[in-house]
């Protein structure tokens, strides 16, 4: 396996970007199809990054009776990091919903953590590992690719860039978790399979659903930037394509891709967007 050979750093951070005031509905480049993608993904964080942390967290005693002791700090970093994240888009999903937005998915998310309250934990901690896939695929494209974030608002800018960077920094704790507690690769499999079309209905269906309240939805410029966005010179897609393939590796692990020069380079860039609240080394696996 190909990792590293030295180690990154996991911080929660405090970020200081104030939403109390609202922000513009297209705050994306002035761009529909732009803005409201990303809205639609907060939609699903606040629910979904709680359900991680409870997954991730239910193995930490376990991880930690097994002597590997760095793995549950970064457990608990992991909850820090994600518990940061929930509390900052719900402020900013409130504001879409006094803007009138409804948050189809949200309600969806619910009932699914609802009727899956009695699977296996283990089942759960694999939802974890194929959802924390995408948010790390997600976050890399942001730090990698100036075009994606170039023409966002500064305000929302340093909070999607900060989320992408922890995203990055924490993506191999449910996957090492995960096998730390014995998660087999035909589970693993099957999971990611799932959510990788669950995933992008659901994102989809949100934006579809704001869009058609702003009256977008069947604009030929707003299919165009969807276009633009996906099949372009720095597309989603063609980003997204590889790491999505390498996933299904039985020997796959997050930190073959290394990307600890995009996290040195947002550190450097935004360190005044936010405040650290710690900084602890992270293990990787060697």
């Amino acid at each position: 396996m190909s990792t590293p050979n030295q180690h990154a750093s996991m911080t929660i951070r405090h970020i200081d970007a104030d939403l109390s005031k609202g922000f513009p509905i297209y705050w994306n480049n002035n761009d529909a199809y732009r803005s409201q993608l990303l809205n639609a993904m907060s939609f699903m964080f606040p629910v979904g990054e709680q359900f991680f942390i409870d997954s991730v967290r239910h193995f930490s005693k376990q991880v930690e009776a097994q002597g590997q002791v760095e793995l549950a700090k970064e457990i608990k970093l992991f909850a820090g990091q994600e518990a940061t994240h929930r509390h900052v888009h719900q402020q900013y999903n409130d504001h879409l919903i006094s803007l009138g937005y409804a948050p189809w998915v949200e309600g969806v998310l619910k009932r699914m953590m609802h009727r899956t309250r009695n699977f296996p934990p283990i089942t759960k901690l694999a939802v974890t590992v194929a959802y924390e896939h995408f948010t790390a695929i997600l976050g890399d494209g942001l730090l990698r690719h100036a075009s994606w974030s170039e023409g966002m608002t500064p305000n929302m800018r340093a909070i999607w860039l900060w989320h992408a960077a922890e995203e990055s920094e924490h993506k191999a704790v449910a996957l090492d978790t995960y096998n730390a507690v014995g998660g087999g690769y035909l589970r693993r499999m099957a999971l990611f399979l799932l959510i990788s079309v669950e995933f992008a209905i659901f994102a989809n269906v949100q934006m579809a659903l704001m869009l058609h309240k702003d009256g977008q939805l069947f604009k030929l410029k707003t299919w165009g930037s969807a276009l633009r966005f996906w099949l372009g010179r720095e597309g989603i897609l063609w980003h997204t394509a590889p790491h999505w393939f390498a996933f299904l590796k039985p020997n796959f692990h997050p930190w073959q891709h290394d990307n600890r020069d995009l996290l040195a380079r947002w550190q450097q860039a935004d360190t005044a967007a936010y405040r650290p609240l710690n900084n602890t080394p992270t293990r990787h696996p060697a």
